[in-house]
């Protein structure tokens, strides 16, 4: 080389041993490997580690190597301000001429493998290759396992508070292991926590995802699914105990509300009882459905929900008030049913005597009152529609026999009457 080279290639080797050392220095205070280095590890981290500990040893080793032939170049280079042509050669050999590096640098290779090497035939930029390599190796370990335990045990632990407040509510309006769902659940999510907290912490590269495609080091993510699921059960759990506390807010009105729709349930009934009776007692020849007698399985569950709330028992309180609400609406809506059914004769009689009314009224407005055949026919339909019991079947064929006599009569007088009008208008 010349002069001229022999110091740009100085130069070049100086700023790339003060890159690594700033590198190994950095590497040495890394609160990852601070970490790595004082924790239990099991599984992929003790494993990687364990290689990434070999590759820094291996780093330092080789370090030395690199330093002290630089400085022995760095060395020849400062006889002179002006090298001989035997500096140069040796600064040649020095800087770009193989070196041999002993196999005491080289035998705390990663895992172990590749066996013991006794020695190596490498120059100065080939050591800086090695050095970068092991460099990014050791760095991914403790760069991945740091992201996972800056990310992952404090949101566990935060996970963990609100979970216990949870817990604590539950607890309050009797929602236990054993006792209820949600119950054996929050016990299931606190295992769960629990069980990730320990194994994120001895083993943080389980939980690393590496980036697709990204050859950096620490490339990549952690792996919060486990933890996002316990986030979502616990979610789930506070959504329940929310509506069992909303339970114990409202069921006094809950109940009043269906004590009240059960008795008007009971009420429709007895009305429809009392008015089959009279329906027998005034139509005949009517087929009237029987009324069923009051939902004694609801007054039943209605009294064990008055119990849980009187126990403070809001989380079986909370499902049954639920069924008890839609079974009371249904009830209310089937006795109004029977109701109708029972009275649908008395109805068809009011409406037979309003046809029948009716008509009256416009022969009278017609000036047919006192025809005989209309006289004999409506008084024979108004004595089967208010005489008891009613046959509403000969009651309806009287009503018709009467409409088609009254129409008959009247059909002829509104001919009569209308050329009449016609003359009065010319």
């Amino acid at each position: 080389m010349s002069r001229e080279e022999a110091d740009r290639a100085l130069e070049r080797l100086t700023a790339e041993h003060e890159a690594v050392e700033s590198s190994l220095l950095a590497l040495q205070d890394h609160a990852g490997r601070r970490l790595l280095e004082g924790a239990r590890l099991t599984g992929t981290t003790a494993h990687r580690w364990a290689q990434a500990e070999a590759a820094i040893t291996q780093l330092w080793n080789v370090f030395d190597h690199y330093s002290a032939a630089l400085t022995q170049a760095q060395e020849v280079r400062d006889r002179r301000r002006w090298p001989s042509r035997e500096d140069l050669a040796e600064l040649t050999e020095l800087l770009r001429g193989p070196r041999t590096v002993p196999g005491s640098a080289l035998n705390a290779g990663i895992g172990g493998t590749e066996g013991p090497r006794l020695a190596e035939e490498v120059t100065l930029s080939g050591l800086v290759e090695w050095m970068n390599n092991w460099y990014a190796q050791a760095l991914d370990v403790v760069a991945a396992a740091d992201s996972v335990w800056s990310a992952l045990p404090a949101r566990i632990d935060l996970l963990a508070a609100e979970l216990r407040r949870v817990q604590s509510l539950a607890h309050s309006v009797g929602v236990r292991p054993g006792e209820h769902p949600s119950g054996d659940e929050l016990e299931r999510t606190t295992e769960e926590l629990t069980a990730l907290r320990a194994e994120v912490v001895a083993d943080p590269l389980a939980f690393w995802t590496r980036a697709g495609g990204s050859s950096a080091p620490g490339g990549g993510r952690p792996d919060t699914s486990r933890y996002d699921s316990a986030a979502r059960a616990l979610e789930d759990i506070r959504r329940e105990i929310d509506a069992v506390l909303s339970v114990r807010q409202d069921s006094e009105q809950r109940l009043m509300r269906l004590r009240d729709v059960l008795s008007r349930a009971d009420r429709t009934l007895a009305e429809a009882r009392e008015a089959r009776g009279e329906v027998l007692a005034k139509i005949a020849a009517s087929e009237v459905p029987a009324v069923s007698g009051p939902a004694t399985a609801l007054h039943e569950q209605l009294t064990s929900a008055a119990e849980f709330r009187r126990h403070s028992q809001w989380h079986r309180l909370s499902p049954l008030l639920e069924s008890l609400e839609r079974s009371a609406d249904d009830e209310l809506d089937r006795a109004r049913a029977e109701l109708s059914a029972v009275t649908a004769p008395l109805a068809v009689r009011a409406e037979l005597r309003g046809r029948l009314d009716a008509y009256k009224a416009k022969v009278a407005q017609h000036g047919m009152a006192e025809d005989r055949m209309l006289i004999e026919r409506y008084d024979v339909a108004r004595r089967m529609l208010w005489s008891a019991p009613c046959d509403l079947r000969a009651a309806e064929d009287a009503v018709l026999r009467y409409q088609h006599a009254a129409q008959e009569v009247l059909t002829p007088r509104q001919a009569d009457s209308a050329p009449a009008e016609g003359m009065a208008d010319s």
